[in-house]
C-alpha cells in the first residue's frame, strides 16, 4: 500500500508571527472544514462589532476619575444603517450637539474625542485603559485638556468639528477601527494640530492596531504622547510629523 505523503505547506512558519490567515490548509481544491467555521465565526465577530453600540453610561461612569467634563454628543446620521450608507453625516454634528459646545469653548490644549467608529464593542473593551496611561502623560507636560467628548456615530474627521468648537490646539479622536477577520477589537488615535473643519486625511497622525493582540496601551500612550509633543514643538501635524522615537537608540 501507497503511503500518502502530505503536501508541505512552506508559510508555516510565519503563522507565529500573525494572526492572518495563512497556511491554512486545504481539503481538494477547498479549504479545511475547521478553518471554513473559523472564517465564517470571525465575519459574524466583524459583523457584530459593526453594529455594536457605545456604551456611554459605563464609558462616562469610568471618566469622572479624570475630574473633566463629559460631553455627549451625536453626529448626524440619526441611526446605525444611516451612519454606514452616508460617511459624511457622520463626519458632522447634528445640531444639538453644536449648541452643547457653544457652553464649553474656552481655550485649551487638547481636546480628546472618544466616537464608536466601526467598532463600539473595541472602544467599549480598551479606550479607558489607554486613558489612564495617557492622560497623566499629558498632565505631566502642563497641558490642559478640554472635557472628554462620546459621540455616537462619529467618523474621523468629526474631532476637525468638535476641537475647533471646544478652542482646542490639538485633538486626539479614539476611534473603533474597521474589524478585520481576527481583529475585531481593534481602536486608534488620529491626531489633528490646529483642527479645523474641512481638513483631510493628510493632516492626521494615527496609531492604529491599539487591542491586546496589537499594540498594548503602554506602547500606544508612549507612541501617542511622543507625537503630540512634537506636534505642539513643530506646530504641525499629518505627513510632515514623523514618528522618530527610537530610530538613534
Amino acid at each position: 500500500m501507497k503511503k500518502e505523503i502530505k503536501p508541505v505547506e512552506p508559510l508555516i512558519a510565519l503563522q507565529e508571527f500573525t494572526a492572518a490567515r495563512i497556511a491554512i490548509g486545504r481539503a481538494g481544491t477547498s479549504i479545511p472544514v475547521k478553518q471554513s467555521l473559523e472564517f465564517k465565526l470571525a465575519h459574524a465577530h466583524a459583523r457584530d462589532a459593526v453594529y455594536s453600540e457605545l456604551d456611554i453610561e459605563g464609558l462616562s461612569e469610568s471618566l469622572k476619575q479624570f475630574g473633566l467634563p463629559v460631553l455627549h454628543l451625536h453626529s448626524k446620521a440619526g441611526y446605525r444603517e444611516q451612519y454606514l450608507q452616508r460617511p459624511d453625516l457622520g463626519r458632522s454634528l447634528n445640531e444639538e450637539s453644536l449648541i452643547e459646545l457653544a457652553d464649553h469653548n474656552s481655550p485649551t490644549d487638547i481636546s480628546i474625542i472618544i466616537a464608536d467608529g466601526l467598532s463600539a464593542m473595541a472602544v467599549n473593551a480598551n479606550a479607558m485603559g489607554l486613558l489612564e496611561l495617557l492622560v497623566p502623560l499629558l498632565l505631566s507636560a502642563n497641558l490642559k485638556l478640554a472635557g472628554i467628548s462620546l459621540v455616537k456615530q462619529g467618523r474621523v474627521a468629526i474631532a476637525d468639528e468638535i476641537a475647533s468648537a471646544l478652542n482646542a490646539k490639538l485633538s486626539l479622536m479614539l476611534i473603533g477601527e474597521r474589524p478585520g477577520l481576527s481583529s475585531a477589537d481593534s481602536i486608534g488615535v488620529y491626531l489633528t494640530f490646529n483642527p479645523k473643519p474641512g481638513l483631510t486625511d493628510e493632516a492626521r497622525n494615527c496609531v492604529s492596531n491599539i487591542r491586546p493582540k496589537g499594540l498594548s496601551n503602554t506602547q500606544a500612550s508612549k507612541k501617542i504622547f511622543y507625537l503630540v509633543q512634537e506636534s505642539f514643538k513643530r506646530k504641525l501635524s499629518g505627513f510632515l510629523l514623523k514618528d522618530n522615537a527610537g530610530l538613534l537608540e
